[in-house]
């Protein structure tokens, strides 16, 4: 029997990290069950570090590329739209890609408290791990 795959889409402001991240893992853990995708309010450069924790456990971001929201697949029908930050999650709220159900799993920006180089990965690694545990308890329930 063929499942219909449901569409996500991850959102953030930026685009760059958080919502990024969330794609390649869910591509990677579930590509059976669904189509990953994100998109930013406001769209920057994906940073190197998100990246490079993620290949750390063998999950590829190729092919990713930081995008705006009007270039979410809203053709394919979204069928849930997950924000990753407080603030992603309060714009998209607002009717933002239709019926599509509505999940929050904010997560810190790994940026935000600054530091080296060696405390910057660890806020990366911390980050990648809360979205990959979130997405495994959600693929279970």
């Amino acid at each position: 029997m063929d499942i219909e795959r449901k569409t996500v889409l991850f959102v953030c402001i930026c685009n760059g990290i958080r919502s990024q991240m969330a794609e390649a893992l869910l591509r990677h853990k579930a590509p059976d069950r669904f189509m990953a995708y994100s998109a930013g309010f406001d769209p920057t450069d994906i940073h190197p570090m998100a990246r490079q924790v993620l290949e750390e456990i063998g999950v590829s971001m190729e092919g990713q590329y930081a995008k705006g929201l009007d270039e979410a697949p809203v053709d394919m029908g979204i069928h849930y739209v997950v924000a990753v930050s407080d603030e992603a999650y309060a714009k998209c709220v607002s009717g933002l890609l239709g019926d599509a159900e509505r999940l929050c799993w904010p997560f810190p920006d790994p940026l935000a408290k600054g530091g080296s180089e060696e405390e910057s990965l660890r806020a990366f690694r911390s980050v990648r791990d809360a979205i990959a545990g979130t997405i495994d308890f959600w693929l279970e329930s």
